[in-house]
C-alpha cells in the first residue's frame, strides 16, 4: 500500500517548495494530499493561486508524513493554524515523518516545540527563532529521526528527494532522481 503524505498549503507558501515536493513524491508512488488553510485555492508568495486536494480540517487520518513548505507569509499564516499544528503533533506522535522547508522549520515546527531537542536548519534569517534546545547544522538538508529539515528554495529538489526516500526506498526514488537530473 502507497504510503501518504499531506503538502500543507498556507496563503503565501513558498510554490517551488511545495510544487517540487508534490511532484517528487507523486512520481515516487506516494500518495499526496495537499490541504489548504483557509479556501480551497491558496495563492502562493508569488501570487499563483493553488488549488488544494482539501482543507486542512477535511483531513481526519494520520498520513505517514506532513510536508511544510516555506515562504512568507506562508510559514507564519501555517505556525498560527491550530489545524496544521494538531496535524503534525498527530504526526509525530504516530511515527512519521514531519518535513518542513525554509522559514518553517522554525515559524512552524519549532514554534510548536516539535523540534525539542533535535538537528534542524532553516532560511538563514530566521534561525533566531528557534528555540534553544534545536542544534542548527549548516546544511541544504537536515535529518534527525522522523524530522526532516531544509534551508531554502534552492534545496527543495534535495529536499523532496531525502523525503521521498523515507517514505519509500533508493531503488523507488533513484529512478525519478536521474531522470530529473537527466540521467537518462
Amino acid at each position: 500500500m502507497a504510503k501518504k503524505a499531506v503538502v500543507i498549503l498556507a496563503p503565501g507558501f513558498e510554490g517551488i517548495e511545495a510544487i517540487t515536493v508534490i511532484e517528487v513524491l507523486r512520481r515516487s508512488g506516494v500518495e499526496v494530499v495537499t490541504a489548504g488553510i483557509g479556501s480551497g485555492t491558496v495563492k502562493c508568495s508569488s501570487g499563483v493561486p493553488v488549488v488544494a486536494d482539501a482543507r486542512i480540517e477535511e483531513i481526519t487520518d494520520t498520513p505517514d508524513a506532513v510536508v511544510l513548505p516555506g515562504g512568507v507569509p506562508g510559514a507564519e499564516n501555517l505556525g498560527n493554524t491550530e489545524a496544521a499544528k494538531k496535524l503534525a503533533e498527530k504526526v509525530a506522535a504516530a511515527g512519521g515523518i514531519c518535513a518542513a522547508i525554509c522559514a518553517s522549520p522554525a515559524l512552524a515546527l519549532g514554534k510548536w516545540g516539535l523540534l525539542e531537542g533535535k538537528k534542524a536548519v532553516c532560511f538563514p534569517l530566521y534561525r533566531h527563532l528557534f528555540p534553544d534546545t534545536v542544534t542548527q547544522i549548516e546544511e541544504q538538508v537536515v535529518v534527525d529521526g522522523k524530522f526532516i529539515t531544509s534551508l531554502a528554495p534552492s534545496t527543495s529538489l534535495p529536499f523532496a528527494l531525502t523525503v521521498a526516500r523515507a517514505l519509500t526506498d533508493d531503488a523507488t526514488v533513484q529512478p525519478v532522481e536521474d531522470r530529473l537530473k537527466g540521467n537518462v
